[in-house]
């Protein structure tokens, strides 16, 4: 498990009143968002990724559709490292989710086309992340997010 505190990075959200229901500030998609449990947690991440892992905006999509076996899904957040290349899939859950089997195989459909060096799964308060070896089909649990890879 990852040990990481994402309540560390409220005091960086925006938040803003429309028609009385509370909007959330996107940096990635420039846009004001209805603040939803699970999209908190995908704007505290963002933030985790920016701030502390120093991974630039630009290298960053949040929820890009994909097509599994003709069936679209949505994934959270993608990070690609400097050659574009996908780096490091997030799926993001509200804290009320639980990070279970579910949640992982989820994340596991979508990097099925993307083929990640990493996986990061969050509802907020649980954080997991594992290194994909491909070769070995198997994974390995890490006790950290990898940062950007640019050497």
């Amino acid at each position: 498990m990852v040990q990481l505190n994402l309540l560390d990075y409220r005091d960086k959200l925006r938040f803003e009143k429309r028609n009385g229901t509370p909007h959330l500030w996107d940096p990635i998609r420039k846009k004001w968002l209805v603040s939803q449990p699970e999209e908190l947690v995908r704007q505290l991440t963002i933030i985790y990724l920016t701030d502390t892992l120093h991974y630039p905006i630009k290298l960053i999509q949040v929820e890009k559709q994909l097509e599994i076996n003709q069936v679209k899904h949505r994934y959270d957040i993608l990070v690609y490292d400097r050659d574009m290349r996908p780096y490091l899939l997030i799926e993001c859950k509200a804290p009320q989710i639980a990070v279970n089997q579910h949640v992982f195989d989820q994340i596991a459909r979508y990097n099925y086309g993307l083929s990640v060096p990493y996986l990061f799964v969050s509802n907020g308060l649980n954080h997991y992340c594992c290194s994909m070896n491909y070769e070995e089909k198997n994974y390995t649990f890490l006790d950290h997010v990898p940062g950007p890879d640019f050497s």
